[in-house]
């Protein structure tokens, strides 16, 4: 069997009385997509953040690629290869389309900014940006403002600028927020082909998009995941069904 891309091994973070994330472990294999799915307040976004870097955990350990990365930051984990889409956009809307997945790209080789350098004259970045807007469908929009872009156009370019960094490992933190029906159904689509070039942990209140993509899901309930399995074990689940799904299973 292969090794997890991506593993956690017993994160708790607790703010006072309250205990976001308990002894959590849970592991991203290749060529997967694991869902995380759970109701409001189920500590989802605790979680994300911990595994992102943005928030420390109190106890366990997060490895990536086999190596340790409980302490690094944000910045280095993304540089080791660990791609996060947020659930509210991170862009900069006075720039343009291609403009931000440039700074994506720019990032991502390690090269330091500095405000009077010709980016947009640098080819090779130029090439990565390119590409990566090519592959989510944003090609034609490369000169747009962006906030000119719809809302699923913009999940589209926050998936462009995770290309970028040539990722590992993708953490997706509800990418069908805000789409409509073909927008959700689109974007499935192509995520349903990403998972062939790095594996993704999905965090989504979509359960038709978490049905239809998922090899795996992990439910999470007041800080503790009470089932992982395949979609069939997690329907099935009499603990899930009183505890999130209802009648969505």
């Amino acid at each position: 069997m292969a090794d997890p891309i991506l593993e956690t091994r017993g994160l708790s973070k607790s703010f006072g009385a309250l205990k976001a994330s308990d002894d959590i472990s849970m592991t991203l294999k290749p060529g997967e997509i694991h869902a995380l799915i759970g109701p409001n307040g189920a500590g989802k976004s605790t979680l994300i953040q911990q595994i992102s870097g943005a928030l420390q955990p109190d106890a366990g350990t997060i490895a990536l690629m086999g190596q340790d990365v409980t302490g690094h930051s944000m910045q280095a984990r993304a540089k080791a290869g660990l791609a996060r889409t947020f659930q509210i956009s991170n862009l900069v809307m006075k720039d343009t389309v291609l403009q931000n997945v440039m700074l994506g790209a720019l990032g991502a080789s390690g090269r330091v900014w500095r405000f009077f350098s010709p980016i947009l004259s640098n080819q090779s970045l130029l090439d990565v940006a390119e590409h990566a807007l090519e592959r989510v469908g944003l090609h034609d929009h490369r000169d747009r403002r962006t906030d000119e872009l719809s809302h699923g156009q913009r999940r589209q370019l926050e998936v462009a600028i995770a290309l970028t960094l040539k990722p590992k490992a993708f953490v997706m933190d509800e990418p069908m927020a805000g789409l409509g029906a073909d927008g959700s159904k689109r974007l499935t689509g192509f995520l349903d082909t990403l998972r062939n070039e790095a594996p993704i942990l999905l965090v989504e209140h979509d359960m038709d998009a978490v049905f239809a993509l998922a090899d795996r899901i992990s439910v999470l309930v007041y800080g503790r995941i009470i089932a992982t399995g395949s979609v069939y074990d997690i329907r099935a689940n009499p603990d899930v069904r009183a505890a999130y799904l209802g009648d969505e299973a």
